[in-house]
């Protein structure tokens, strides 16, 4: 079921503007230190979690803002310092932070506290989908008199936040033009140093990643038959509406038949923001659920997975560092151009091929699963594509990212030589 729509979303921001405007009167006056403050909106992960591995390693003092209990246990169990991200403890964390790092917006921090320091935007991947100032959800708002005119508020406060951002990653010059579109971003603050989140990909030797990986995994959905194929279906969000490639009966029994055919699990893994309806009918350990709740960081695992299937996932463009085959299962590509828009065409990163029903996807998965060139074939495309978008893939992102932020005046720790 989804939780979660931008116009939602825009009401609540709407409602709040004299939290925003008091929070704002509130850092004119309180100085501004040099610890570093994270927060990220899909847990303790993502590249907010590599860059605080560094910057504390560097001798940094550090602090995550955490928003459920959930993230203080995940938190907890890796060493970090935590503070609660709501309330006054969490206000006055962020208003007194030097440098702020995020990765989904500025409600991963304390969001009536930010003004004024230095922002770090590390977003949460490549955009495939438009976002931001380039698609017309971004100031969806819910049909009422008005309603023109609250867009065009809602969007004056996203371009005023976004000009905060004193860094933001890009993966490469193709993806640095979109974020800089989508931000309304200029000068130098949108660098391609490659993404800190995506490191983890390209980390040591392969035998290491897989291995890691796949305890990852283990964690989270149970111990996997040895020599088993694992299937990652990622569907995206949109944007509070419902799912249309949700199987029914008859499309569960076809997949479950598939994937004892080729001795393969299938892990779903619905959009943190939309979970979608994806239990089969009856229980089969070939279907295992590996959502936000389960797993919020997904990258970590991908080392252990074999094929990716997706619709807009910008992980289409991730797994390509891995050389894995990305199958697209797409039943709603024109309803989702007009309603949210793409970068380019949904063809040139998909293929021609894209399958639009469950039926589909299964003729081309099951061939994937047992004809060495097919999924060859599929791997080099994968490959091909990624390295149109990542500019890196040496592991050093991270590294990159923090002299980014260091050059632009941030001062070294205190003691550093």
């Amino acid at each position: 079921m989804a939780s979660f729509s931008f116009g939602s979303g825009n009401v609540a921001k709407l409602l709040r503007i004299p939290l925003y405007v008091a929070g704002r009167l509130g850092t004119l006056v309180v100085p501004r230190g040099t610890r570093w403050v994270f927060g990220c909106g899909a847990g303790i992960g993502d590249g907010a979690l590599a860059l605080h591995r560094l910057v504390t390693a560097e001798g940094h003092e550090t602090v995550w803002l955490t928003s459920s209990d959930r993230q203080a246990r995940d938190a907890a169990a890796l060493g970090i310092r935590t503070i609660p991200r709501d309330g006054l403890r969490g206000w006055w964390a962020t208003a007194r932070a030097g440098v702020l790092v995020v990765t989904h917006g500025l409600g991963d921090v304390n969001r009536y506290a930010n003004s004024g320091a230095f922002l770090v935007q590390l977003w949460h991947g490549i955009p495939l989908k438009r976002i931001g100032l380039d698609s017309p959800a971004t100031t969806q708002v819910p049909d009422v008199p008005g309603a023109s005119l609250l867009r065009r508020v809602i969007g004056a406060l996203y371009r005023a936040a976004a000009q905060r951002i004193r860094v933001l990653p890009a993966s490469s010059h193709r993806a640095r033009g979109r974020l800089e579109s989508a931000f309304g971003l200029g000068g130098d603050r949108v660098v391609v140093t490659g993404e800190p989140r995506v490191d983890v990909l390209s980390e040591g030797p392969v035998e290491q990643r897989r291995a890691a990986a796949s305890a990852v995994l283990s964690r989270a959905v149970g111990d996997l038959p040895a020599g088993v194929r694992t299937i990652l279906y990622a569907p995206t969000w949109r944007d509070g509406a419902a799912d249309p490639a949700v199987p029914t009966a008859a499309q569960w029994m076809r997949i479950i038949s598939v994937l004892e055919e080729a001795d393969a699990v299938l892990l779903i893994r619905s959009h943190p923001l939309g979970e979608g309806g994806y239990a089969p009918p009856l229980p089969s350990r070939r279907v295992r659920m590996l959502g936000a709740a389960t797993l919020p960081d997904v990258t970590p695992a991908l080392a252990a997975v074999d094929v990716l299937v997706t619709d807009y996932s910008s992980l289409a463009y991730d797994v390509g560092l891995l050389r894995m085959p990305v199958l697209f299962l797409a039943p709603d590509t024109q309803e989702y151009a007009r309603t949210r828009g793409f970068y380019g065409r949904f063809e040139d990163v998909a293929g021609a091929d894209a399958a639009g029903t469950w039926e589909e996807l299964l003729e081309q998965l099951s061939l994937l699963l047992h004809d060495g060139t097919a999924f060859t074939a599929r791997a080099e495309r994968s490959a091909t594509l990624s390295a149109e978008m990542h500019a890196y893939r040496d592991g050093g992102n991270t590294r990159r990212v923090y002299a980014a932020i260091r050059a632009r005046g941030i001062p070294a720790p205190k003691g550093a030589v």
